[in-house]
């Protein structure tokens, strides 16, 4: 069973097109920094609600939800998914 955080961390590898390894990078650091694209952006959201089967909210639709594993994983649990666990 994967952490949630495991699981968004997995999605950027293969959606964020980052320019850092997302290895290397804490969960606070900002990923339109490591190469985090606008275009990206949409294809990382489209590909947590599949995963996580949940809509983010237009209150949610905004640069900040997306700028770090941090924020999405805090996006994520204010929507209902569990935090230890999916």
């Amino acid at each position: 069973m994967s952490s949630v955080r495991e699981r968004v961390r997995a999605l950027l590898k293969t959606t964020g097109w980052l320019q850092t390894d997302i290895d290397t990078l804490a969960d606070d650091a900002d990923l339109y920094t490591a190469g985090l694209t606008s275009h990206a952006t949409v294809t990382l959201m489209l590909s947590l609600e599949e995963a996580f089967d949940v809509e983010f909210p237009d209150s949610l639709l905004r640069r900040r939800t997306f700028s770090s594993v941090d924020t999405i994983v805090e996006a994520l649990t204010s929507i209902g998914v569990d935090k230890a666990a999916v």
